[in-house]
């Protein structure tokens, strides 16, 4: 097994490779604005880190947010790209998910709200319990204002960049600020472990929403802040 991890949701443009039994390659880019130009190169790096080629890779995981348009489109038509091109499944997982999980493996137990930054001065908000046996989402992703975040939300430590940007309204744990596709490869692997690994590939289409897996529409959660413009009907006076 050699799954490649792609997550383009936050500031990090984060790739990492793992091994079936542990990560072996990671490269994390910090640009909120460039991904297409970061992410494959992110890919050649993790590659080349551990003398694999493209056609090694048997396994695609990818981010899906919540998080920017432009970002998450990047990520998840490069992960399709990816599988179609090496006859690999994809497969996506929330990327609030991969941030949680970080803070468990780091030793983090207990209630955890997971922010990051979604612009127009909300966040992208998740709810946690984080036991011995994993981060279990209980309630969201949702977008919204901070300060409107429900009390017993705002009152948990916290991962991602909200508490940073909103210290006022958010307990601020703090770390880790973005998504790890370390982290991110590590949940795959382990949802894969726990399915027992026995679909066969070539059923899956290059798409699983099963076995612990969320499919790979994107969670944008709003509308795109650009739209196409609407030529007016013939015949009809332009406004103004």
């Amino acid at each position: 097994m050699l799954l490649l991890a792609i997550d383009t949701s936050t500031t990090a443009i984060t790739t990492a490779l793992h091994d079936g039994a542990a990560v072996v390659a990671q490269s994390s880019t910090l640009d909120a604005r460039a991904h297409t130009e970061h992410l494959a190169p992110g890919i050649r790096a993790v590659l080349a880190d551990v003398g694999r080629e493209p056609g090694d890779v048997t396994d695609v995981v990818c981010g899906i947010g919540p998080g920017p348009f432009t970002g998450l489109r990047v990520g998840i038509v490069t992960a399709r790209t990816v599988g179609f091109a090496l006859g690999v499944p994809v497969r996506g997982l929330t990327s609030h998910d991969a941030l949680a999980h970080e803070a468990w493996l780091g030793g983090h137990r207990g209630g955890l709200l997971v922010a990051t930054d979604a612009r127009r001065k909300e966040v992208y908000a998740a709810r946690y319990d984080l036991d011995d046996d994993g981060a279990h989402r209980l309630e969201g992703p949702v977008v919204a204002k901070a300060v409107d975040l429900p009390d017993e939300w705002r009152a948990l430590p916290a991962a991602g960049r909200g508490p940073g940007l909103w210290p006022e309204s958010l307990s601020g744990w703090g770390l880790p600020l973005d998504v790890s596709a370390g982290a991110l490869a590590d949940l795959a692997a382990r949802r894969l472990r726990a399915a027992g690994r026995e679909e066969d590939a070539a059923s899956l289409q290059h798409v699983d929403a099963g076995g612990g897996f969320d499919g790979l529409e994107p969670l944008y959660l709003r509308r795109p802040d650009a739209a196409p413009a609407v030529a007016p009907a013939v015949g009809t006076a332009p406004p103004g």
